[in-house]
């Protein structure tokens, strides 16, 4: 998992054979894209939004420039915008004081209405991933542009860019063809479509339980096994991990915390029947894993019994991961040379 040049040189140095994740989000939070984003949320007329859009489809080039660069000749899979926009804009809390200290600017009031538009009751359930470009296509556009920008320099330069697009929680095959038709209509308006890959996320049951569906419409899975898991049990993580967590494991309601390694009975059947079923439709369907239990070992050992091809982790558990995908090869008896 990967967002940046310095990330994708180092995970490449400890033996990574691509990215498996590059949070794009990551590349818009940076101190001076954070108010071009906030420009396009705030956008009074598409005229206006188009050019905030432009300049992040510029800045955005130039990351993916870096990451092709640092990954030439490995495949590189870019999952488009996944977070609620609130994320983007200040607290609503913060502007509040400045407003009851008589300090607040008129832009910071525009911004104060946007968070309070935009503010939802539970973020991860909400308009977020392909539920928020419905709304706004025209964001999706944009970072497919931005990245076919940069295969384009990168093959000018003599460079052999691999490069693989995923659409965030998607729960059904229209949902993934709409986007997937968003995707296909930027690569042809800039002519690169020979090379491009266009799967998704599995991170809701319904996408694991509908995986023979989504498969007529994707060229790949990654499974968000950190969302699926929360998704499954009904835990927000953010709230259980240190508060309840211990209780349950404890006690013996829990055998361990599902976050750190794959609940086989649960998140792990829906893994391997989305295997099956996607595969059902498409014997040589490319499946992956890109949430925190691609580090795991007893998560990875999992993982090869269940079928996926490969597990995208953070650099520095990049030897982990790949040393315990080999004891799991062995273990189920694959190659052993």
């Amino acid at each position: 998992n990967a967002d940046n040049g310095p990330d994708a040189a180092n995970a490449r140095r400890l033996g990574a054979e691509g990215i498996g994740l590059c949070r794009t989000e990551h590349m818009f939070l940076r101190e001076d894209r954070l108010p071009v984003v906030r420009r396009m949320i705030l956008a009074r007329t598409d005229e206006e939004e188009a050019a905030a859009l432009q300049e992040l489809r510029r800045v955005q080039h130039l990351d993916f420039l870096d990451l092709l660069e640092e990954m030439d000749g490995l495949p590189v899979t870019v999952r488009l915008l996944d977070p609620p926009l609130h994320e983007f804009l200040p607290k609503v809390e913060e502007l509040d004081l400045k407003e009851a200290l008589g300090t607040i600017s008129d832009e910071e009031r525009r911004l104060r209405q946007a968070a309070l538009d935009w503010s939802e009751q539970n973020p991860m359930l909400g308009i977020r991933g392909v539920r928020l470009a419905v709304m706004k296509p025209g964001l999706y556009a944009m970072q497919v542009r931005a990245l076919l920008d940069a295969v384009r320099d990168r093959v000018a330069a003599g460079g052999k860019p691999i490069v693989e697009v995923m659409i965030p929680l998607t729960v059904s095959d229209d949902e993934l063809a709409l986007a997937r038709s968003w995707v296909v209509a930027a690569a042809e308006e800039l002519d690169i479509t020979s090379t491009l890959l266009i799967g998704t996320m599995i991170e809701t049951p319904r996408a694991a339980l509908v995986a023979d569906r989504m498969a007529r419409v994707a060229d790949f899975f990654s499974f968000g096994t950190n969302d699926l898991t929360q998704m499954t049990f009904g835990f927000s993580r953010d709230d259980v991990e240190a508060k309840m967590m211990p209780e349950y494991v404890g006690q013996g309601l829990l055998p361990g915390d599902p976050f750190d390694s794959i609940d086989v009975d649960g998140v792990g059947e829906l893994v391997r029947q989305a295997v099956q079923r996607g595969r059902s439709v498409k014997r040589r369907l490319k499946i992956g894993v890109c949430g925190e239990h691609g580090g795991d070992p007893r998560s990875i050992a999992f993982f090869v019994d269940a079928g996926v091809d490969y597990v995208s982790c953070s650099p520095f558990r990049v030897p982990i991961a790949r040393l315990a995908a080999a004891h799991a090869v062995i273990g189920v008896g694959g190659d052993t040379r």
